[in-house]
């Protein structure tokens, strides 16, 4: 029977160390204040103080990779939260953007071994921005939130059980 590691919302765990940092884009902020929302009560009913949660406004989606990284980089942050809305235009633009932004937030994650929670709606309407960010389909911050959550306490599991580089013996 392999180990099963559950490191999910609910699972019995330690309690969270380390801040959270929230990279939001201010652009559509109707939107993402709505995403921010929900992040910061998903963290405060996780048990993160608000004196552990750092909060970052970048002017649009474009600029959540900077930000993110500089608080990647920090000793200090578990994980990384990031939430911006690009809404499809008359032009092509939003597909370079999304791609540039999740690209670059996922090799962040890989690069400095923390989470970044990639929390940026990519949606063709506002209908479906509105319905993402706390209408019929929820809301995208709670689950940015929740995924952060879990791979903190994932991470803390791997520190604790997994030292050197998984699936390689050392070479001496």
């Amino acid at each position: 029977m392999p180990k099963i590691i559950d490191a999910a919302v609910g699972s019995p765990m330690e309690p969270l160390t380390g801040e959270f940092a929230i990279v939001v884009a201010r652009y559509n902020d109707s939107i993402t204040s709505k995403l921010l929302t929900g992040a910061l009560e998903t963290l405060k009913a996780a048990g993160v103080s608000e004196e552990d949660v750092l909060v970052a406004w970048v002017p649009g989606a474009w600029e959540i990779p900077l930000a993110a990284q500089r608080f990647a980089e920090k000793t200090e942050v578990a994980a990384v939260i990031t939430l911006g809305c690009v809404i499809r235009g008359e032009t092509t633009h939003d597909r370079y953007i999304n791609a540039a932004v999740s690209t670059s937030l996922m090799q962040l994650s890989l690069d400095n071994r923390k989470p970044i929670a990639f929390g940026v709606l990519t949606v063709n309407t506002l209908d479906q921005a509105i319905h993402r960010s706390g209408g019929n389909v929820g809301n995208k911050g709670i689950e940015a939130a929740l995924a952060a959550i879990e791979m903190v306490r994932l991470n803390s599991i791997f520190k604790d059980t997994c030292s050197g580089t998984i699936g390689f013996k050392s070479a001496k």
